[in-house]
């Protein structure tokens, strides 16, 4: 109402100029400052009937259709910013200020919904993330942990007016800090400039995958003063007899370290080598113990749990932990799921590429000891 209202009265204003004009000098208008005015007073009617018309809208009050629902907002929001979002690398800004990308402080772009897509995408890429405890907080965080080890809560026999000794375990904790890592995807300014290119879906890949490549090699083997991962973190182990090689019964050991209570989600992490090296084994009655199972989550099934192939996994050398096995639920993930996203179009012109770099935050421990074990080589 408040633009209609100003373009009318700019016209008005153009037709007051044009009218003194012409008193000034004592003339009547000319042929074009006739066309002119006519027009001008063409256009501020049409505009008036406008502002009326809205205004009679508006004194009839809403209308009863049902509002939007919760899902119908939530899709338009992601669809405005993921339009918005391939609009900015685009270098095109959108007039509409509610589809328009928010500015941080320290100049990144944060689209809510796109950097919620990215993380999605990391879990969907990496069993391993999809399956730990997740924690999507900021700052450091501290979480209980129940510890038996030393000594256990214990029952015994006892007599009448005989006191009971007190033992229970003791609570210890796991801190999970944040750690600030960044992906890095460059466009090509050849694909930018095509308009049907889901250019949001590029992105969103190409970083999902850069992130999770490395987050699961974090979860598995961790960094010195940084993310801690599985390796250090896991206190059940077998040693195999051999530095290049498994056996059998090496392999129901690790299996049997983990308790029944937590066999149920339990899987097995190796790499593509180790795999081909247990596919040979069998047992006594020369049934091979790892077999292909259609219905098994990725093709193939040890000793009757799922076995997972990760690029990240080392093969079995001397020292090596070459297998995980266990509830991966037992490793606690805290991710920031507000990333910094920033556009950097400067920095690749001679590449004719726009890169786009993505800041996360995140830590992993083990918080549960009994549900991972791993097979560590001679």
């Amino acid at each position: 109402m408040k633009k209609l209202i100003e373009t009318r009265n700019q016209k008005l204003q153009e037709m007051d100029d044009l009218l003194q004009k012409a008193k000034d000098e004592g003339r009547p208008f000319t042929e074009e400052e006739k066309e002119k005015f006519d027009a001008l007073e063409a256009s501020a009617k049409e505009l008036l009937e406008t502002i009326n018309a809205a205004k009679r809208r508006e004194e009839a009050g809403a209308t009863e259709e049902e509002p939007d629902s919760k899902d119908d907002a939530e899709k338009k929001t992601e669809e405005q910013e993921s339009r918005a979002f391939a609009n900015y690398i685009r270098g095109v800004v959108e007039t509409r200020a509610e589809v328009n990308m928010t500015q941080g402080d320290n100049g990144a772009v944060i689209p809510t919904t796109v950097t919620k897509k990215i993380i999605e995408k990391v879990y969907d890429i990496s069993p391993l993330a999809a399956q730990a405890s997740r924690y999507n907080v900021a700052g450091n965080l501290v979480i209980p942990k129940y510890d038996e080890e030393s000594q256990s809560i214990t029952v015994t026999y006892a007599d009448e007016f005989t006191e009971l000794e007190s033992k229970s375990g003791k609570f210890l904790s796991v801190e999970l800090k944040d750690f600030l890592a960044g992906a890095l995807t460059k466009v090509s300014r050849s694909l930018i400039k095509k308009a049907n290119f889901d250019l949001t879906s590029y992105v969103v890949r190409k970083m999902a995958e850069a992130i999770a490549r490395w987050l699961e090699k974090e979860l598995l083997y961790g960094t010195d003063e940084k993310i801690e991962g599985l390796d250090k973190g896991v206190t059940q182990k077998v040693t195999a007899a051999n530095a290049e090689k498994v056996t059998a019964d090496e392999l129901i050991d690790v299996q049997e370290e983990v308790p029944d209570i937590f066999q149920k989600d339990a899987i097995w992490i190796m790499s593509r080598k180790t795999r081909k090296a247990i596919r040979k084994l069998k047992d006594n009655d020369g049934n091979f113990l790892l077999n292909r199972d259609v219905t098994a989550k990725w093709g193939y099934t040890l000793l009757g749990k799922d076995v997972y192939v990760s690029e990240n996994m080392k093969d079995m050398a001397t020292g090596n932990t070459a297998i995980f096995y266990g509830d991966m639920s037992g490793l606690a993930l805290k991710i920031a799921e507000d990333a910094n996203i920033q556009v950097l179009r400067e920095k690749y012109a001679t590449q004719h590429a726009i890169g786009v770099v993505g800041w996360i935050s995140a830590d992993a421990k083990v918080e549960h000891t009994q549900k991972i074990s791993k097979l560590v080589m001679a």
